[in-house]
């Protein structure tokens, strides 16, 4: 069964997120193999110092969760749930494990790009980091959707 980590900065507060998020975590739970790991999102009293150190924390973490690294990144490529969903599709075939990174507040570093195979980008807007991973999970839903012919994306 393929693995997806979901490795983000910070944790969520708010409910209504919560509850979409594990809404989705059990729609999946059939498919795939979910795995939310939340990482300590750093204070803002030096920027490039917290991105520093949450950049080595998701790095560390990459490194204990081998697999194909895809960096949520407003740089990155913007592509529909069809292509997403072929994407995963593919990966299947050579990975057990797919890592999604979202960064925290401030962002991350190069070295973070630099060691993600793809980097995706869901708009040129900003979103908060913690919505973020409620639209990242659900995305995920619909692309496991589209795989199996399930009747959710329209």
């Amino acid at each position: 069964m393929l693995k997806i980590n979901i490795i983000c900065v910070g944790k969520i507060k708010e409910k209504y997120i919560c509850d979409g998020i594990d809404e989705f975590k059990k729609r999946l739970s059939k498919y795939i193999k979910l795995n939310i790991i939340e990482l300590k999102e750093e204070p803002d009293n030096n920027i490039d110092m917290a991105i520093n150190k949450e950049s080595k924390l998701i790095i560390d973490t990459i490194n204990k969760n081998i697999g194909y690294n895809i960096l949520l990144d407003i740089k990155g490529e913007n592509i529909s749930s069809e292509k997403l969903s072929k994407k995963i599709v593919d990966l299947k075939l050579e990975y057990s494990n797919i890592n999604f990174i979202i960064g925290g507040s401030n962002g991350f570093n190069d070295e973070v790009r630099n060691i993600s195979e793809y980097k995706l980008s869901f708009s040129k807007m900003t979103f908060p980091h913690q919505l973020m991973r409620l639209i990242l999970i659900e995305q995920v839903y619909r692309a496991i959707c589209i795989e199996n012919n399930i009747k959710y994306h329209k």
